[in-house]
């Protein structure tokens, strides 16, 4: 049959009938000589918020039961998830955190339940799970709610959640942090107890000590830091490699204030997920501390370790705006969007750097930057104990490094070892890195 002939104005017509929808900063189609403007989405709708998860499931801490336990005899269990998989939540989330095999979510309503957690739990990292024997589930295969002890629940939010190997952090807006999970180093703010069981203590406890306001906390392995909202830090955990950052390398089972170098300085970002530790200065520049056997902190040391915060002196670099490290590996940002890395592993150059003590810059076309794009900057980076994760702000997630059990989401098995775009059905707004496993909190695109 013979296709009608289309006049140039049909033709645009029809183009402008087929067209797409665009994110909210691109332009719109204008009324032209009296043409219609077909609009599929009400200009007043708000975005749907959307939590993705990946890489391995077996210990639950991507939320999806029927991938450990499948629902149906057809069915077999899914070790693996390779591809961003959605996951339902009652609310809104905005804050998450990977550990080593569990996750926390949270969610910035006033609601009484505004905290969930999945996965691990033989530490009781996730709270007390209760089960009908009044015992605490070891594995929590779906999202289920934590209870924190707060004398206002309905007037009080939580603002953020961080996770280490085996304790957790809760930031709330007006009560305080709490902590939860493994105090076997002090990690948790409170008294070390000889021979605690873990699994059946469930204690959450509102850790005290500090001068001020806390507005930022940061899990590492098995110590914590803490940034208050006058700019200082503290720490509390193990301290075997400096990543206290008190001045020794003995265990600290309360907060004590982060001296060296970073007296009288004001911070605005701390970060640690391993052993070594990060913070970054209202005006731009890095301190560290910590282990350093893998180059992390060798801008400042010759040494492996580090038991005081210290300048490292980034030339190049501009001003830096956040910072991220890893297990081995280090990564910053600065005030233009650039992303810097150094250490050890897949660091996003290719096969061929695999270590570095200095700061080595990734090509910003890499995450999308180019003639038609030149304005592409990144906004923030993460690391996960071998990987790292920069969002840009057009919304795109790129990851890059280790591989482990698929946690990198790029639908294949292989190491990354450049930066390549996870197809997330969304705009990220934030990302969690963790061992062998993620979660992107991403916005509808419409």
């Amino acid at each position: 049959m013979a296709l009608p002939c289309l006049c140039p104005r049909h033709m645009r017509l029809a183009l402008r009938v087929s067209g797409y929808a665009t994110l909210s900063g691109a332009s719109r189609p204008q009324e032209k000589s009296g043409e219609p403007v077909f609009q599929y989405v009400g200009e007043h709708r708000k975005p749907t918020h959307k939590v993705f998860v990946w890489g391995f499931s077996f210990t639950g801490a991507l939320g999806i039961p029927s991938f450990v336990v499948p629902d149906s005899g057809r069915k077999k269990p899914r070790r693996y998830q390779y591809t961003p998989y959605r996951l339902e939540t009652a609310e809104q989330i905005s804050s998450a955190a990977c550990g080593y095999g569990f996750t926390l979510m949270a969610s910035s309503t006033k609601d009484v339940t505004k905290l969930w957690g999945v996965g691990l739990n033989k530490d009781s990292q996730l709270g007390f799970q209760r089960t009908q024997h009044k015992k605490s589930y070891d594995y929590v295969l779906e999202p289920s709610p934590v209870a924190l002890p707060l004398s206002q629940p309905q007037q009080t939010r939580v603002v953020q959640v961080s996770c280490g190997r085996a304790h957790s952090l809760v930031l709330t807006d007006q009560e305080g942090v709490f902590s939860m999970g493994n105090n076997a180093y002090g990690q948790c703010g409170r008294k070390i107890i000889d021979d605690e069981l873990y699994s059946g203590s469930h204690i959450i406890y509102k850790i005290k000590g500090f001068s001020s306001r806390v507005v930022q906390v940061a899990c590492g392995q098995d110590h914590s830091l803490f940034l208050t909202d006058t700019g200082k830090v503290f720490s509390c955990g193990w301290g075997a490699d400096g990543q206290t950052g008190l001045g020794h390398l003995d265990i600290s089972s309360s907060p004590v204030e982060v001296g060296g170098e970073l007296v009288g300085v004001d911070v605005q970002q701390i970060s640690t997920y391993g052993d070594c530790s990060l913070a970054v200065s209202r005006d731009g520049r890095l301190f560290g501390w910590g282990n350093s056997e893998y180059r992390q902190l060798a801008l400042a040391t010759e040494s492996t370790q580090m038991n005081s915060p210290r300048h490292l002196p980034l030339k190049g670099c501009g001003k830096v705006v956040q910072a991220a490290c890893g297990g081995t590996q280090v990564a910053v940002l600065n005030e233009k969007g650039e992303v810097f890395v150094w250490g050890y592993g897949i660091l996003g150059k290719g096969p061929n750097l695999s270590e570095s003590s200095y700061p080595e810059r990734i090509p910003p076309t890499l995450f999308g930057r180019s003639e038609f794009n030149p304005s592409v900057a990144v906004v923030k980076i993460r690391c996960g104990l071998s990987h790292f994760a920069a969002v840009t702000d057009r919304g795109e997630l790129f990851v890059w490094g280790k591989n482990i059990r698929g946690c990198l989401g790029i639908g294949k098995k292989d190491d990354q070892f450049f930066p390549w775009r996870v197809t997330v059905p969304g705009q990220v707004v934030d990302v969690a890195c963790g061992v062998d496993h993620m979660v992107a909190l991403a916005k509808s695109l419409l």
